[in-house]
């Protein structure tokens, strides 16, 4: 069971879309199937102040995309004069030299841009935008103009996993200092579109174990993940202050509605931060004691990298599961193995 003292007074980060509109109809997008109604500008606001006076600190900005909703400036130079540090990611389409400049002037302290492989036609087609792939490139140069910190975000899948490694020199070339290396969630349009996507086990195991290789030997772009089942692999030390997923310990999501769900990629509402209490829910929502205190089953029950997994990536195994405390459909321990031999 979870000892409550470990728990923060309330999460480090919330993820908040604001609104689920977007100019792309990505094939992996996990919100385009959302009905509901955003929230009106005033109750926004609140929301800011509500993120205050419960100690956030980091408020991340997604969707949809963030730059259709006109209302992102004036809610993050709120956010900014709160205390909160503010960061978006953005697919960069329509983000030139005018937006990189009122990004600034709203005080984001960094920008995240999808670039999801170093071929444009890759990119294009699993975007499903003809000339994404130009106008994210340029949206890291206007940024880097305007003096604005960006990383660059991309979703491993079977498209590109064979030549992501050209995307350290996009982020070489533009200025990025982080390349997120993102594992498929499987959740929404990722589901529906899993089959002709997604890696199975092993070749997860063989793209991380080279993904590895390739950031011990890169100085000047940090190469970062986001998937707990790389605990499997020898030596490997995981770069969260928690075990497992991050979700409902470290961060929350927010949806258009005010709706809370413990990430994006759970749409599992845990209540509403404007018509609920705030600490009830993070202290005391069932939903999140089950994802902080799982217990291994099946192939987890007994794995010697169960303690620093917990079972995988929550959002994937609810995606595919309905529970969370199955084995990640992504983890390539077999039962009989020891993970660490």
């Amino acid at each position: 069971m979870r000892n409550d003292s470990d728990l923060l007074s309330a999460p480090l980060t919330v993820n908040w879309s604001l609104s689920y509109r977007c100019n792309f109809t990505c094939r992996h997008c996990y919100s385009r199937t959302w009905t509901g109604e955003p929230l009106a500008l005033e109750n926004v606001l609140r929301v800011v102040d509500l993120l205050r006076e419960k100690g956030v600190v980091f408020v991340n900005f997604g969707g949809g995309e963030p730059l259709i909703d006109s209302r992102i400036y004036e809610v993050a130079a709120a956010a900014g004069s709160a205390g909160l540090k503010v960061t978006m990611n953005s697919n960069g389409y329509l983000l030139n030299g005018d937006e990189a400049a009122r990004i600034a002037e709203a005080g984001f302290h960094s920008v995240g841009i999808s670039i999801d492989s170093p071929s444009r036609e890759v990119h294009d087609r699993f975007r499903n935008m003809e000339g994404s792939f130009d106008r994210a490139v340029q949206a890291l140069s206007h940024l880097r103009d305007a003096g604005i910190r960006t990383t660059v975000s991309c979703v491993i899948n079977r498209n590109n996993v064979e030549n992501w490694e050209g995307m350290v020199d996009i982020c070489r070339d533009h200025g990025a200092g982080i390349l997120y290396l993102h594992n498929y969630k499987c959740s929404g349009m990722g589901k529906v579109n899993m089959e002709e996507l997604d890696l199975e086990p092993p070749r997860w195991e063989r793209f991380y174990r080279y993904a590895l290789e390739v950031r011990n030997r890169v100085s000047d772009v940090t190469i970062s993940f986001d998937d707990p089942i790389m605990a499997a692999l020898p030596g490997y030390n995981p770069e969260t202050a928690v075990p497992g997923s991050t979700c409902g310990k470290l961060s929350l999501h927010v949806a258009p509605n005010g709706d809370i769900t413990p990430c994006g990629f759970i749409p599992a509402v845990i209540g509403n931060i404007l018509r609920d209490d705030f600490d009830r829910i993070w202290f005391h929502s069932p939903i999140l004691e089950a994802m902080r205190s799982k217990s291994p089953q099946g192939k987890c029950d007994g794995c010697s990298s169960y303690e620093s997994c917990l079972g995988g990536c929550t959002a994937r195994v609810y995606a595919l599961t309905g529970t969370f405390d199955q084995p990640d459909p992504h983890c390539w321990v077999e039962e009989e193995d020891d993970a660490h031999d």
